[in-house]
């Protein structure tokens, strides 16, 4: 009876902490993923990870107010610091919109039903799909599986250095943003200078009504020219947001 009642406990918490990551994880919190399959998917996790969990020492298996929180604030630590990738990807799009002379141009994502710029909704599928492509859902699983090594099952506990670490992460994404989209911005910057320098030597040429269209042209070919370095830059994001979660667990 005793051994049951463990096995209950440290599902239960298993689950919390599961579940509080596929809240805010890439590819496992997407909306388009119905909520049932998710539920479904993180109880069959929780229900593979807990018997490895009542053989590690130094958790404390007692349902409670403390342990529940516990496990609830590692999920959700974990989870947001992956998510920041997605933010960072949302926030160059927002950049790219407007070198495109898309900033007035949203639409309504029938998935989240959320108002989101045109280059938002691109940029995550592509993100997705580097995601998907490169195996990184697997890499989350695993770290996951691995925090419960570093974090026995209740044993965590929530300090102000990793509020204040978890704040410097965020702010890194502006930075990440600039830099994925910095070759188009440098190609907007240079049809925009060029189309200045024509106007000043011959006022007559029609520059404001050209400069739209040559800009909108070859941003998109800098942009498909830049593709190909996606997969490696989103990759080294994904590992050091990887790394600083687990920094800000184990500290």
């Amino acid at each position: 009876m005793k051994e049951w009642q463990d096995f209950l406990s440290a599902g239960v918490l298993v689950l919390l902490r599961v579940s509080g990551l596929f809240v805010f994880a890439p590819v496992f919190s997407s909306p388009a993923i119905a909520a049932r399959i998710k539920a479904g998917f993180a109880f069959a996790i929780s229900l593979l990870m807990t018997p490895a969990m009542l053989d590690r020492r130094g958790g404390h298996l007692e349902l409670g107010v403390t342990t529940v929180l516990s496990e609830l604030a590692v999920g959700l630590l974990f989870g947001v610091s992956l998510t920041l990738l997605t933010e960072m990807v949302l926030f160059a799009s927002t950049v790219l919109g407007m070198q495109f002379s898309f900033s007035l141009v949203n639409l309504i994502d029938p998935v989240s039903k959320v108002e989101t710029p045109v280059m938002g909704q691109l940029f995550g599928w592509m993100t997705t799909l580097v995601l998907l492509g490169a195996g990184l859902h697997r890499t989350i699983l695993a770290a996951l599986l691995k925090s419960f090594d570093a974090i026995p099952v209740g044993a965590f506990v929530m300090s102000q250095m990793s509020g204040l670490r978890l704040l410097h992460m965020a702010s890194g994404i502006f930075l990440a943003g600039v830099q994925l989209a910095s070759p188009v911005m440098a190609a907007a910057l240079l049809v925009e200078v060029t189309a200045a320098l024509m106007g000043r030597i011959s006022p007559s040429l029609p520059t404001t009504i050209l400069s739209v269209p040559a800009k909108t042209l070859i941003c998109y070919g800098v942009l498909i020219g830049s593709l190909g370095l996606w997969p490696i830059f989103l990759e080294r994001h994904f590992d050091s947001l990887l790394n600083a979660a687990a920094q800000l667990l184990t500290r």
